[in-house]
């Protein structure tokens, strides 16, 4: 039996464009209303507005029976138009719009500042690999600049080895992710802790107390950079710190300094329902300090060895290495009830890297070379809460949920 095949209807476009002011939206449906004739007249099929400093573009798109006279409604909307010193244009086509087609995505750039060079390159990448940018918005403009675009027409994955380098090589940082409902499900977010919520190198910070910065400091970067062993790194340092008094705890403590936007991300998140843990190569003795202040729900670290108030140079129980980071991920999702899928990892150094694989969205911050060429995406700018951004979360509603007027 042949197949009917229904013909796309008939449809009408109306785009006003002009200053916008209070009323506008309501005014044109009020003319459209009048011509619509009742049942099996003209239909609402889609609407689109946007408002860029003070300027309209508002589209209806309307369909309409196949032997409706539209000659009216045309010179009546133009003289509204005129009423309100607004441009019409109406046009008479067929058909809805265009669905996107497979490959969609979500790609969010960011910018400090976000240069024009910088989106014109990702367009021309998108261009270039057969895709079509369906939908552009700004979700922020502090403290840096994001824009978000829908993308179809080309494979996620493929479209994130496209853009990152151009993004890159242009100082701009973006992340691609797979578009749908899954990109605003990740309801745990696990972060490392050194130079990622904090500024600072915890044992850094001890070691200054114990004499020995620079031996430590070099250590550290080593391991950090995927040089070293970081369990056979973290005993050898820790065993510079013999001797120490456990009251440098607190003194370490009062230097530590978040990352800004830190606290802003995790009211945030907390806020919006999402469960916040923290792992770290570091020590219980700083981390659950921190997790106390901001009220998180899991934290992880290794513990150093006190014995009659002095440390030992020792640390306490298996070590949280880059494995144990990822075990301590795969722990906290269990415990939260979560899908990793549906969990959200950031770090930036090199044992950061089994928990950034392991989690839904793995995001390298301000990472080291190893740990941005292997993550899902890369933020190099020094705001913890743009994070925030690659999760869909506009800077106005940030905003209204933390009090802070200038995230918008």
């Amino acid at each position: 039996m042949e197949q009917k095949v229904t013909p796309p209807g008939r449809t009408l476009r109306v785009l006003v464009f002009g200053a916008d002011r209070p009323g506008v939206t309501a005014a044109l449906f009020g003319v459209i209303e009048r011509h619509a004739d009742g049942p099996g007249g003209l239909v609402v099929a889609d609407v689109e507005q946007i408002v860029l400093r003070g300027r309209l573009v508002l589209g209806v798109l309307l369909t309409a029976p196949a032997d409706w006279d539209e000659t009216e409604l045309r010179l009546e909307l133009h003289r509204w138009g005129v009423d309100w010193k607004l441009d019409v244009e109406v046009k008479a086509g067929v058909g809805d719009n265009q669905p996107r087609r497979a490959g969609r995505s979500r790609v969010t750039v960011l910018g400090h500042p976000l240069t024009p060079a910088a989106l014109g390159r990702m367009a021309e990448e998108v261009a270039g690999a057969g895709g079509n940018i369906d939908r552009i918005i700004r979700l922020a403009k502090y403290p840096v600049t994001a824009i978000e675009l829908d993308v179809s027409g080309i494979d996620p994955l493929e479209l994130r080895r496209l853009l990152a380098p151009a993004a890159a090589a242009c100082g701009a940082d973006v992340a691609v992710q797979r578009a749908g409902l899954a990109r605003r499900a990740k309801h745990l977010i696990v972060m490392d802790v050194d130079s990622t919520l904090i500024q600072d190198e915890v044992i850094e910070l001890l070691a200054a107390h114990a004499g020995c910065l620079e031996e430590v400091a070099s250590v550290t970067e080593q391991a950090m950079r995927g040089e070293l062993d970081f369990a056979a790194s973290l005993k050898a340092r820790v065993a510079l710190l013999e001797g120490l008094s456990d009251e440098v705890f607190a003194k370490v403590r009062a230097e530590v300094r978040y990352t800004p936007g830190a606290r802003t991300l995790v009211r945030t998140l907390q806020r919006l329902g999402f469960q916040v843990g923290i792992v770290s190569g570091g020590f219980t003795q700083i981390t659950d300090l921190l997790a106390a202040d901001l009220e998180l729900d899991y934290a992880a670290a290794n513990t150093l060895e006190v014995v009659d108030g002095r440390l030992t140079g020792r640390v306490v129980g298996p070590i949280v290495d880059r494995a144990g980071k990822a075990a301590a991920l795969y722990g906290f999702a269990e415990a939260a009830g979560v899908p990793l899928s549906e969990t959200v990892a950031i770090g930036d150094g090199a044992n950061d890297l089994d928990m950034l694989a392991a989690a839904g969205l793995g995001v390298a911050f301000n990472a080291k070379p190893v740990v941005r060429a292997q993550a899902d995406t890369a933020v190099n700018v020094p705001f913890l809460d743009t994070i925030l951004f690659l999760l869909g979360i506009p800077g106005d509603e940030i905003a209204e949920l933390t009090g802070d007027s200038e995230l918008s």
